[in-house]
């Protein structure tokens, strides 16, 4: 399965035709999350992935890596096209990109 790190996904993020898609609580979302992301929780994603399109690039997010890996497996299982996983999540996002995200 396909995994970015967070500096490289950095520099490309700008330029990347993506949807990013945040796997985590709605309590997480609201506590901090990445620009233009859409939130879809991973006990969600089973009933709503008819609202993301199998052709587009995905790169999907949680804390740490985890739940986000959980996901693409399934995604990837589903048919989607290209799903790929932020490794260590926003934790590493928030340590190693942008430093003004808060830490939980």
């Amino acid at each position: 399965m396909e995994e970015i790190v967070v500096e490289d996904y950095a520099a490309l993020r700008s330029t990347l035709d993506h949807v990013v898609l945040d796997v985590r609580e709605a309590w997480e979302y609201e506590f901090c999350h990445l620009p233009d992301s859409r939130l879809i929780p991973l006990d969600e994603l089973a009933h709503r992935a008819d609202e993301l399109d199998p052709a587009e690039t995905l790169v999907v997010v949680c804390h740490h890596g985890i739940r986000s890996r959980t996901a693409q497996a399934w995604l990837l299982a589903q048919g989607f096209a290209r799903v790929v996983n932020l490794a260590g999540g926003l934790d590493a996002w928030a340590r190693h990109v942008d430093r003004s995200m808060p830490l939980y």
